[in-house]
């Protein structure tokens, strides 16, 4: 793919949380839930990618606060998984999922801190 670090780690997200949609509705015959982990998760990669595009820098940090907002609700859901014993937090897929979601969110959030002080120059 591409050098862009947010970018290359969102889209390996979304495969993984595509594969643990596949999984719980599979397995676990969830589909509520994990139609919500879906959408959000899928959807920072997708943000990301279109801030590439963005036509400012207030566009720019405009799509990457929605794809920070849907890395939070993504963590959201993955709580809940795990709260309601869809996922067993104690399986190292899941610690890594939650981890890697969280790890995104924290990532986002320092680029857009970063990019607000260069616009305020």
């Amino acid at each position: 793919m591409s050098e862009n670090v947010v970018l290359d780690k969102s889209f390996a997200f979304a495969v993984r949380v595509v594969k643990l949609y596949q999984y719980l509705c599979n397995e676990k015959k969830e589909y509520i839930l994990s139609k919500q982990l879906l959408k959000c998760g899928t959807s920072i990669g997708a943000n990301i990618n279109e801030a590439q595009a963005a036509q400012s820098s207030k566009d720019f940090i405009s799509k990457l606060s929605i794809a920070s907002k849907e890395a939070r609700e993504t963590i959201y859901w993955i709580e809940l998984l795990i709260k309601t014993n869809y996922l067993d937090e104690t399986k190292q897929y899941v610690i890594s999922f939650k981890n890697e979601a969280i790890e995104l969110s924290k990532l986002l959030t320092s680029i857009i801190k970063t990019s607000q002080e260069k616009e305020k120059k």
